[in-house]
């Protein structure tokens, strides 16, 4: 019995007793309903059996009474309560004995009902602490939700319920292995990154998402330069990857995750399968704050959105959408727990506001670029020597408004010298021009991997090899969102309307 116990907890003890006794063996609730059993009844189904458990459990509550045994037409019903520390909601052993053989099976019964109370303490207690995970995991990730979406003051409110406290300064680390070891991986992260904050990504099963404190400049207080992976991403994880980002402030953890993801997607192309953001400058810091005043009317349409009834989306949901839907795609389902016809219906709702088209891949990056814009800290006003962009002319549609402010911005020299910087690695890798090809391509048919197959006459496996080529020149993820699309159709962008002007 002890050795069911060990193997299998209260349902083998339950089946290896029931052979035993040769009785219908049941966990009853203290209502008198089946919780277990250790095989199909076969003489527990009449009527009067049940009636008699759902009494006797009652009045074995009522008595306090350690056993009873109640006798019915052919059978004899055995309870024994599992309460051995008087626990109200604790089961009771009931076993129902054909007679005249129903008396030998009491001392055996009365001895399982010890070892039966300590299995269902024990998985009672396994079943808080995973209640209690689970608790602790969806709260994590409606930290990190709340983060993505740049409400930092909510999301310390509720961090600081849990700790550690939330830094000033992060670095981000994505971590993707085995999914079954998520859990082994995301316990060895806290003990060698105590002060970090581990949250299980919501998108990718196989991925953690760390949020560890970050030091400006080089090693201080222990934190080491992006180039150098800190401890814990350092030590054996087992087959794991990880990527880390620059450090970032708090209030744009969604640039540190879009670095980190990348970091990944370079990491998976090393032998040490760590990497570091390849450093950058940030597009919206080469725009300058010329660029909030073309973001804030561009998105004005869904900032200024009222919903007309209550279960309808407002602008916030609206702008989250947007975010999330930019970032991962069709996950974004997963990352906003919503149905993918309620995801569709807002895309829609949002192209229709913003008078674009979303399977268009330069409105996508307009979009994706005056939302980053919005969410990074930028004075207001009006870089010297350059004008914001002012009201669109009468009778311009959103479309052309878009195109041409748009590139207003991106004629910047400042943004010319970032455009180089992306695409460098790529055509300085690449002497045959071949990915140079493919990504242009890929980019002039909005990142469509089936057209941009159809356009080069390869199939499909090709291209896809390509850009996973691609992938580890640049290091940015091409294909996993979030990926690095947007910016690298901006940066095209940005050398074609310098081109004309260039020596």
């Amino acid at each position: 019995m002890q050795r069911a116990a060990r193997k299998g907890g209260s349902r083998a003890v339950l089946g290896r007793l029931a052979e035993r006794s040769r009785a219908d063996v049941l966990l009853v609730g203290p209502s008198g309903a089946l919780l277990s059993s250790g095989r199909p009844p076969r003489h527990a189904a009449g009527e009067a059996v049940w009636r008699a458990i759902r009494c006797g459990v009652g009045e074995l509550a009522r008595r306090r009474a350690r056993s009873m045994a109640i006798d019915v037409p052919g059978h004899t019903v055995f309870l024994y309560p599992l309460d051995g520390q008087g626990d109200p909601a604790a089961p009771v052993l009931a076993a129902v004995a054909p007679r005249p053989d129903a008396g030998g099976a009491a001392p055996l019964l009365a001895d399982a009902a010890t070892i039966l109370g300590l299995c269902w303490r024990a998985e009672r207690t396994e079943g808080l602490r995973s209640r209690l995970e689970a608790a602790d995991h969806r709260t994590r990730e409606v930290v990190l939700h709340l983060l993505m979406n740049g409400h930092v003051v909510a999301a310390r409110q509720v961090a600081g319920a849990l700790g550690p406290g939330l830094p000033d300064t992060i670095r981000v680390c994505v971590v993707e292995g085995p999914p079954a070891a998520r859990g082994e991986i995301a316990a060895h992260l806290r003990g060698s990154a105590p002060e970090a904050w581990i949250v299980p990504c919501p998108v990718y099963e196989a991925h953690l998402i760390v949020l560890a404190p970050a030091a400006d400049g080089a090693t201080a207080a222990g934190v080491q330069p992006p180039e150098h992976p800190p401890a814990y991403l350092r030590s054996a994880l087992g087959p794991c990857w990880a990527g880390m980002s620059d450090a970032v402030p708090l209030a744009d953890t969604v640039t540190g995750y879009a670095q980190a993801f990348h970091a990944l997607a370079a990491a998976r192309h090393r032998a040490d399968r760590r990497a570091s953001f390849a450093c950058g400058p940030d597009l919206p810091l080469a725009l300058g704050p010329a660029a909030t005043a073309w973001a804030e009317r561009f998105l004005a349409p869904l900032r200024e959105h009222g919903a007309r009834r209550p279960q309808d989306p407002g602008s916030a949901e609206l702008l989250a959408t947007a975010a999330s839907w930019l970032r991962f795609s069709s996950r974004a389902t997963e990352h906003l727990k919503i149905h993918r016809n309620t995801l569709s219906a807002r895309l829609k709702h949002i192209a229709r506001r913003l008078d674009t088209d979303l399977d268009r891949l330069a409105d996508q990056s307009a979009l994706a670029l005056a939302l980053r814009v919005l969410t990074t800290a930028h004075p207001a006003g009006t870089a010297p020597g350059s004008t914001a962009p002012g009201p669109a002319p009468r009778g311009e549609t959103a479309v052309h408004r878009l195109d041409d402010r748009l590139d207003d911005l991106l004629a910047h020299p400042a943004v010319t010298r970032w455009a180089r910087v992306q695409l460098r690695p790529l055509t300085a890798g690449d002497p045959s021009g071949e990915l140079v090809r493919t990504l242009e391509t890929w980019l002039d048919h909005d990142a469509r991997v089936d057209a941009t197959a159809a356009a080069l006459s390869l199939s499909v496996t090709a291209v896809r090899k390509r850009l996973v080529r691609a992938e580890a020149v640049l290091q940015r993820s091409l294909l996993r969102p979030p990926t690095a699309r947007h910016d690298l159709w901006l940066a095209r962008r940005a050398l074609v309307l310098a081109a004309p002007t260039e020596p």
